[in-house]
């Protein structure tokens, strides 16, 4: 059964500060008569202090203190993150901390988590524990295995509360980067090397010193969510900086990146033109589409993806065009959905599952090269380490093409002369909003419109980290408003000659968003509710898909008793 992904997953914060009690520490299931396996680490003896010690590079007194008692421990820490690694990914495991009272006999707390043995990083949250009054201090941790004889190995952290800091931590064993696991490991990424003709002339333009422009399109992992700092350690930056030094003969390398947290290639699609060609002002020598792990939400089940692929395609300089699968901590992506796009056109394709997910559930002694904790910053996306990976696996495309190892460079099959796999719907799509209103109302045949109370700009926005910069960048800002003081309830009101229409309007978290009624040709569409994703989020949906142009009317007004809330109109994705 195939394992769904969220539609919209939330970029990350920073992680709280922690320090390590247990780091790459080998545990065993030892007989019980039960015949389970239990491990024991610390008994009530002090030896967590000297873990916090040895494991977390602690030395503050305060913070050794409060480790001495429950009521210490529960001021300080916030969470517990917690990871098991053995030979059966699916293992079962339970995490146990236990309390002691101050006196025999009375209750005490035990803190307890199953997870599976799969590398992945399990939080408890403190919070969420039912403490009992009479714990006195931490008397032990155990690991309990469904079986006897079960050998892994366990990390455990504790993560502070606001107010503490933790001191700089040891990382686990290091990447070997130059192994040949690791060199084997980044050759699987390789699923397909397609025509390389395209990217033969990348690399030709770079070896004679011209600029080269590199693009990225995707949702938050080609942001850089994971990477820190995001703006120098996300994999289209690291790819970029690696490309000049090994192919530029001192030419520039110019960083399109245009990734935006959460959503698909329905919205990619629509912001194509502006985000990754800038309305006109670059033209990419290659462009990379990373929406694997974002499109489960996409309601056409992959048109939208090919749409924009046959979009980038198509642009008359040719760009190459390397599609990038990603993958989600829980070994899943949608590359068996989107690969037959790859295959349709002959593209390169490079597949990160395919990468790391056969080695996460090895030991390192079994040939792991890298562990999940180690790639993953939280349950979506890669860290540092993580980044480091997708960008080497781009580069060991370019490496194998330059040396004429992989692909073919035949003459191409101009796109619009290929048949689609799965649809091209939306290749034609064009944004329309505030800004391209008055230049588009000619080409759209818009006999109508009216802003209603619709007629204020919005300015919280969904926000990320373009190209270089660590400055974020508004996303849809020439948009209509209805605010909360909004005078009045006149709909917003649209009429264009179209086939197709997509509604982008703005998600949100706050309690003054309000739903809106869409209507087309005075049909009720949809309820466009901005708080069921729950964040400050751009949302593409559907409203019209027709197979012939015909003049549409839409109307947009807010739903009963929501006259006093907020919603956002972003723009509207139209194919004439």
């Amino acid at each position: 059964m195939e394992r769904k992904g969220p539609t919209a997953p939330k970029d990350p914060e920073k992680k709280r500060p922690y320090f390590f009690i247990m780091q790459g520490k080998g545990i065993f299931g030892a007989p019980q008569p039960d015949g389970r396996g239990i491990q024991f680490i610390y008994e009530n003896d002090g030896r967590i202090i000297d873990a916090a010690k040895l494991s977390g590079n602690v030395t503050d007194e305060e913070m050794l203190t409060n480790l001495k008692s429950t009521r210490g421990f529960r001021k300080m820490v916030h969470s517990i993150g917690v990871s098991v690694s053995s030979r059966i990914n699916d293992e079962k495991v339970k995490f146990v901390m236990q309390m002691y009272p101050r006196n025999p006999g009375e209750p005490a707390t035990e803190i307890t988590k199953e997870f599976e043995t799969d590398g992945m990083e399990t939080t408890i949250d403190l919070a969420d524990v039912s403490w009992v009054p009479t714990d006195y201090e931490i008397g032990q941790i155990r690991f309990e295995f469904p079986e006897s004889g079960v050998q892994a190995m366990a990390d455990v952290r504790f993560y502070l509360n606001d107010g503490f800091t933790a001191p700089p931590q040891p990382m686990e064993y290091a990447v070997d980067f130059e192994s040949d696991g690791y060199k084997e490991m980044i050759a699987r990424s390789l699923m397909k090397a397609g025509n390389t003709k395209r990217l033969e002339k990348v690399l030709e333009k770079a070896a004679m010193g011209e600029e080269v422009t590199l693009s990225f399109i995707g949702g938050s992992i080609t942001q850089g969510a994971g990477a820190i700092p995001i703006h120098e350690k996300s994999y289209a930056r690291l790819f970029a900086n690696e490309f000049e030094k090994k192919f530029s003969k001192e030419g520039k390398v110019k960083l399109v990146k245009a990734g935006v947290g959460g959503t698909p290639s329905e919205l990619g699609m629509i912001r194509f033109e502006r985000d990754v060609l800038r309305d006109g002002q670059e033209q990419p020598d290659l462009v990379v589409i990373e929406f694997a792990v974002n499109d489960e939400g996409d309601e056409t089940k992959g048109v939208c993806y090919e749409s924009l692929v046959r979009k980038a395609l198509a642009l008359p300089w040719k760009p190459a065009v390397i599609l990038l699968f990603a993958v989600f901590s829980y070994d899943w992506n949608l590359q068996d959905r989107l690969s037959p796009v790859g295959e349709r056109y002959n593209l390169p394709m490079v597949s990160i599952l395919n990468a790391v997910t056969p080695q996460f559930s090895l030991l390192p002694q079994d040939g792991r090269v890298i562990s999940k904790n180690q790639f993953f910053y939280d349950v979506y996306h890669p860290s540092n380490l993580g980044h480091q990976v997708m960008c080497d696996s781009l580069l060991y495309v370019l490496d194998e093409v330059n040396a004429g190892r992989v692909g073919s460079n035949e003459e191409e099959i101009p796109v619009e002369d290929i048949a689609p796999v799965l649809g091209k719907d939306f290749e034609k799509v064009i944004l329309l909003d505030r800004k391209e209103m008055p230049l588009l109302k000619s080409r759209f045949g818009i006999t109508l419109f009216e802003m209603g109370a619709f007629s204020e700009i919005d300015k919280d926005l969904q926000k990320v980290e373009m190209d270089s910069e660590i400055t974020q960048v508004p996303e849809f800002p020439y948009n209509w408003a209805h605010l909360d003081d909004a005078q009045g309830d006149d709909p917003f009101r649209l009429k264009l000659s179209c086939k197709k229409l997509l509604l982008v309007f703005k998600d949100s978290g706050l309690p003054t968003a309000g739903t809106a009624e869409v209507f087309v040709d005075g049909k009720k569409v949809m309820d466009a509710d901005p708080l069921k994703t729950g964040w400050t989020h751009c949302n593409p949906v559907i409203i019209l898909n027709e197979e012939e142009t015909k003049e549409h009317e839409v109307e947009i007004r807010m739903a009963k008793d929501m006259e006093s809330k907020k919603f956002t109109i972003l723009g509207f994705g139209v194919v004439e």
